[in-house]
């Protein structure tokens, strides 16, 4: 065999390999209950939901990923496995809008609605359905009372958690749609996990209350603070006011003097000596001496507010 021939019977089963590569990787079945994303070049180009045998172009070119149309189950709180129910109670624990601790399981139906979103807007789109779900819940237990929880109000938590969800991946764009929510088990906790959620609200509630005492008394003391700097002005004002006033009657009683000194100095000048005398020496007998040394008795500063006193000395 020459070394022609060995390249043609190469090339001849290369050729065999592409062609059993395309015959094989170029064809793929669609389900009644699936659906297709024929991704070309990591792109979804095209998303197929008829069912029947299709053609693609082999990989790498293109490549198709199968997604179920059907309803898929998602649970919060709990999973099953074998057929038993097995509980998360991290998960399920929730504190209510009145501050009670319960355990809450969920049920969400979902189906996914576009395959290009659901592959590619996310790492994991389960994963950001699971958290999605889980903050819906605990946002409508948490605005709600507990009562409302255990009882004949669950329907309507159900609708708020259903509404709050599809919000929620609205928001995310991770093309899924949500079916259906249902609550399964609302039960109060065991008295042990009680009596440790109950310590820590009376905690909080007594950091509370010596917060606000604190506050309280703070106000106080600003309150206080505030009424004596009040006062301390209050009476800075009335003295400037009073002695504003008194100095305003000094200068009236200035003019005055004045007025009657230039009409008689000599008079003037006399009354304010004796008048100053008088605050002085209070409760004295004044003598005035002239230049002669002769002494002349000065009345009636004092011996005239004493006359009503000799007079009835004298008829005794």
């Amino acid at each position: 065999m020459t070394i022609k021939q060995l390249v043609v019977g190469f090339v001849s089963l290369i050729g065999i390999a592409i062609l059993a590569l395309f015959l094989a990787t170029g064809w793929y079945i669609v389900d009644e209950s699936e659906q297709a994303a024929l991704i070309t070049f990591g792109k979804v180009d095209e998303t197929v939901t008829e069912p029947g045998l299709k053609f693609k172009m082999p990989w790498p070119i293109q490549r198709v990923e199968i997604l179920s149309r059907g309803t898929y189950n998602l649970q919060v709180g709990y999973s099953e496995q074998d057929g038993e129910v097995v509980e998360f109670t991290n998960e399920a624990k929730m504190i209510t809008g009145d501050e009670n601790i319960l355990f809450a399981d969920l049920a969400v139906q979902w189906r996914i609605t576009d395959p290009e979103q659901y592959l590619y807007s996310t790492e994991d789109a389960r994963t950001v359905l699971y958290s999605a779900t889980s903050a819906a819940l605990r946002g409508v237990i948490g605005s709600s009372g507990i009562d409302e929880a255990l009882t004949d109000q669950r329907p309507e938590i159900e609708a708020k958690v259903f509404e709050n969800l599809v919000e929620l991946l609205e928001m995310y764009e991770i093309g899924i749609s949500i079916q259906d929510v249902k609550l399964q088990d609302v039960e109060l906790p065991t008295e042990e996990v009680r009596r440790a959620f109950t310590d820590v609200t009376d905690a909080r509630e007594e950091r509370l209350t010596k917060i606000n005492e604190a506050n309280k008394y703070r106000n106080q003391q600003i309150n206080e603070a505030e009424g004596e700097k009040d006062a301390i002005i209050s009476r800075a004002e009335g003295t400037k006011a009073e002695r504003i006033e008194r100095a305003r009657g000094d200068a009236a009683l200035f003019d005055s003097l004045y007025s009657e000194y230039v009409v008689n100095p000599e008079v003037t000048r006399q009354r304010l000596v004796l008048e100053t005398l008088d605050r002085v020496l209070p409760n004295t007998e004044i003598y005035i001496m002239d230049s002669n040394n002769d002494t002349v008795n000065y009345l009636p500063i004092r011996p005239l507010e004493r006359r009503p006193e000799a007079a009835e000395g004298g008829s005794n």
